[in-house]
């Protein structure tokens, strides 16, 4: 029987198996910290007026409209602060992780960096890697159906389009996801650095059966990934047919970080 999981274990978001997830840990947790910090403080005025201020101890009311010179003065000067001071760093930071980390793609014409493409459906993630020729789209592409498997400690760049609705690709363990969007390819690059088997998911509500889009993720070792390519590849070249639609579906890599429209080819 499995241990019962405390409520700090539920509450906990899953672990970060990922180069750069705990950037977003970060900006999510500073957030929350302030949001929280700022609630406390308006209960703390809300209840602490309300007392000081009840009838028993002011008999006689005070009315005011908030509109003298100091009121608006102390809102202007509160005002500004939380922009400047919260708002702005919050934009700040982000930006700067975006900038410099998110969008700063890596060079993938190395050959240690590992290119996928995704293709979302109702309901269904298909997954595709160029073979030997790093060509897509030819007959020793490894085509998986709600299966990815990926090497630890080495960039894994995706293209991803959707075949019929929006879908949104998201690794719950590396904290990212990117919509897949119908005749557009959308991109993004992660680094996993932990192997295991963890989950994918679908982000955006995409129909009835929205629930069913659920992948698996497998972060092998750099030896492990490479036995389980060469194995991949030779069952791919025995069963790959040019004729079939549900194989090739993929399309012309498009390089250099950007994000083209597109129509799938065969």
């Amino acid at each position: 029987m499995a241990d019962k999981l405390t409520f700090m274990q539920m509450i906990s978001p899953p672990e970060d198996i990922s180069e750069h997830g705990h950037l977003i840990d970060y900006l999510f947790n500073y957030t929350t910290t302030l949001n929280i910090f700022f609630f406390l403080l308006v209960c703390i005025g809300l209840f602490g007026f309300s007392f000081l201020y009840a009838k028993k101890r002011h008999p006689k009311p005070y009315y005011t409209y908030g509109n003298k010179k100091i009121h608006i003065l102390v809102a202007t000067i509160i005002g500004i602060a939380v922009f400047i001071g919260i708002d702005l760093n919050i934009t700040r930071m982000s930006n700067n992780d975006y900038i410099g980390i998110f969008v700063n793609w890596p060079d993938e014409t190395r050959e240690d960096v590992v290119r996928v493409q995704v293709l979302g459906q109702q309901w269904a993630w298909n997954f595709r890697q160029a073979g030997a020729d790093r060509v897509f789209n030819t007959e020793d592409d490894i085509v998986t159906l709600n299966d990815l498997r990926v090497p630890a400690g080495k960039k894994v760049v995706f293209q991803i389009l959707s075949k019929d609705v929006i879908h949104s690709l998201y690794f719950p363990n590396a904290r990212r996801k990117t919509d897949a969007i119908p005749g557009r390819i959308t991109r993004m690059w992660i680094q996993f650095n932990k192997p295991g088997n963890y989950e994918i998911a679908c982000a955006e509500m995409c129909g009835t059966y929205h629930y069913r889009m659920a992948a698996k993720l497998t972060v092998y070792e750099e030896d492990d990934y490479n036995h389980w390519l060469a194995e991949a590849q030779e069952i791919h070249d025995a069963v790959n047919d040019p004729e079939d639609a549900a194989i090739y579906w993929g399309w012309k890599w498009a390089t250099n970080g950007k994000t083209n429209k597109v129509g799938m080819t065969k």
